[in-house]
């Protein structure tokens, strides 16, 4: 089919936007990690662009063995993988019997999870619960309250509700069971939009940020958003304090560091992982996304 001028001048603005938008994502992140491998006299300068100057990885040593970034990477790392597998399981469990026709009550149910979109619980109440149970100081505070997000609740039910009934019946033909059918039938149907959620989650748990400030007391489970933005205070107290906005750091006693170096540094640690995994997961990432939003 011929393209008009009209869907010409469209997609060639589609794409200038996109690609601007793609830019405005892109090139931070670039500095932010120019700037972490930048040697000081170049950042004090203000040289640095989107490639480092006077490369070294002094930030990235001082970070590694003068502060606790690996531990707080190691938190990070069990609220995000716990906390991500337990919202996909409750998710999954929550969404399947209301695609179900046999399910009694499944209005009142979907309107009562989008009550919740609506209206919370508050934050004075919500942590008087979390208290009085004795959630305080234990990661399961966090995973508890971000348990089921009802936007990806409804994807699930968006994506489960294609899967056509004659499969489930003649699995049940054939023998199988509730929890066989929605293991060995349901699940494996369901990569793409588990894909997509577990991205949502993932990210939600890596960045979560109040609720550990909330929940979280011991400096020593604090996760890695927690940790950088302590980095970035102290740092910027230091460099308020200083006359030439350089710091002498003690564990490093022949290294000039800039704070600014270290707080990219941080700072790009804590993003890498994101960066990393969602490579592998944008081909489900899509499709999941797309499916469950339109069924939804």
């Amino acid at each position: 089919m011929r393209t008009s001028m009209q869907d010409k001048a469209f997609y060639f603005l589609n794409y200038s936007l996109l690609f601007v938008a793609a830019l405005t994502s892109v090139l931070p992140v670039i500095h932010i990690a120019a700037i972490s491998l930048s040697g000081e006299s170049a950042i004090m300068s203000g040289f640095v662009g989107l490639w480092p100057v006077d490369i070294n990885w002094q930030s990235y040593a001082y970070l590694m063995k003068g502060t606790k970034i690996m531990s707080s990477f190691w938190n990070s790392v069990q609220i995000t993988l716990i906390g991500t597998g337990l919202s996909l399981i409750f998710t999954i469990l929550g969404a399947y019997p209301l695609t179900r026709a046999y399910m009694i009550g499944r209005r009142f149910f979907m309107l009562a999870i989008m009550f919740t979109m609506i209206f919370g619980g508050g934050l004075i109440p919500t942590y008087l619960v979390v208290k009085s149970v004795g959630l305080i100081d234990s990661y399961w505070a966090l995973w508890a309250l971000s348990l089921i997000s009802p936007w990806n609740l409804l994807i699930m039910v968006g994506f489960l509700r294609q899967i056509p009934t004659e499969l489930e019946d003649a699995a049940h033909i054939d023998g199988c069971g509730d929890m066989r059918l929605l293991f060995s039938v349901i699940l494996p149907l369901s990569l793409p939009v588990m894909a997509t959620l577990a991205v949502f989650y993932g990210v939600s748990y890596w960045n979560s940020f109040m609720s550990v400030l909330i929940y979280i007391n011991d400096p020593a489970k604090f996760n890695l958003s927690v940790f950088v933005n302590e980095i970035v205070r102290q740092l910027d107290v230091s460099v308020a304090s200083s006359t030439d906005a350089i710091l002498q750091l003690n564990s490093m006693q022949s290294t000039l560091l800039t704070a600014e170096s270290v707080k990219a540094a941080s700072i790009f640690i804590m993003i890498v992982p994101m960066l990393v995994v969602y490579p592998f997961l944008q081909k489900y990432f899509v499709k999941g996304a797309l499916v469950g939003s339109i069924k939804g």
